[in-house]
């Protein structure tokens, strides 16, 4: 498959939930002119902690190298919790520029900022310690998810999210979610753009939200998405599957 810009993002590397394996095969299987990494790409957060690093995550960081170096436009925009990779800001590593944000217009005119999103997170940005002790209770839950679809998948049943379930039932974590995505659009409105792509909540959405498009590309630790342009310059989110081909999960067409 074939595009003209991907935008992934919250992969976690590093993790014990990052699904390396699913987006081994998106990389495989998808080509574009340019490639945004979204920030979260690599957990620092938990590799300081414990050293988890499995040769499928290995793999991953060698295709996107390999990508850039046969011609890939490969940007990588550091999120919180990869936030080490921000001092690099400014140089190139690898042949990927490491940048604070990025600025991306689409084939039909729609000019996007892209950026990680951790800014508009107050736990994350004023209480570190709480949003260290909320990564550590999203691990458990996603260490729980795992268990949970291995029995799923011993019975034939698809993959299922216990994480995002909460998300949706959880009435703090829909507020949560509808602040952010307000915080974001304030501030796309501010830096006079058409949009704003994101990630950090692990929640892939596109949206209008007070006039500016809200595009977040979601993770590859319970939803395995991505956001493309394709080669007329629409917009879609894809959900990434091993075994069948790509869902679309949502799909907009904003225009100048």
């Amino acid at each position: 498959m074939v595009f003209r810009s991907i935008f992934i993002s919250d992969i976690h590397l590093g993790s014990f939930g990052s699904q390396a394996d699913l987006l081994l095969d998106f990389l495989k299987r998808t080509d574009s002119e340019y490639l945004f990494l979204v920030g979260d790409i690599i957990d620092g957060w938990r590799l300081k902690q414990r050293w988890f690093w499995p040769q499928s995550h290995n793999d991953v960081i060698q295709k996107i190298l390999r990508k850039a170096r046969k011609g890939t436009k490969v940007f990588f925009i550091p999120g919180n919790h990869d936030e080490f990779a921000r001092d690099y800001a400014g140089l190139v590593v690898g042949q990927i520029p490491v940048m604070l944000t990025a600025n991306h217009t689409t084939l039909k005119g729609v000019r996007l900022l892209v950026m990680h999103g951790d800014e508009f997170d107050g736990v994350v940005r004023y209480g570190k310690w709480l949003a260290h002790l909320g990564s550590w209770a999203y691990d458990m839950t996603v260490v729980l998810n795992g268990r949970l679809n291995s029995l799923r998948r011993r019975l034939g049943l698809p993959y299922w999210s216990l994480a995002a379930y909460i998300k949706r039932q959880v009435k703090e974590a829909v507020k949560f979610i509808t602040n952010f995505e307000e915080a974001v659009a304030k501030h796309g409105a501010s830096e006079n753009v058409d949009g704003v792509v994101c990630g950090h909540i692990h929640h892939p959405s596109m949206k209008t939200v007070n006039g500016i498009v809200y595009l977040n590309d979601g993770d590859w630790v319970e939803n395995g998405t991505a956001l493309v342009e394709d080669l007329e310059g629409n917009l879609e989110i894809l959900k990434w599957h091993l075994d069948k081909e790509p869902t679309v999960i949502c799909s907009q067409i904003p225009s100048k």
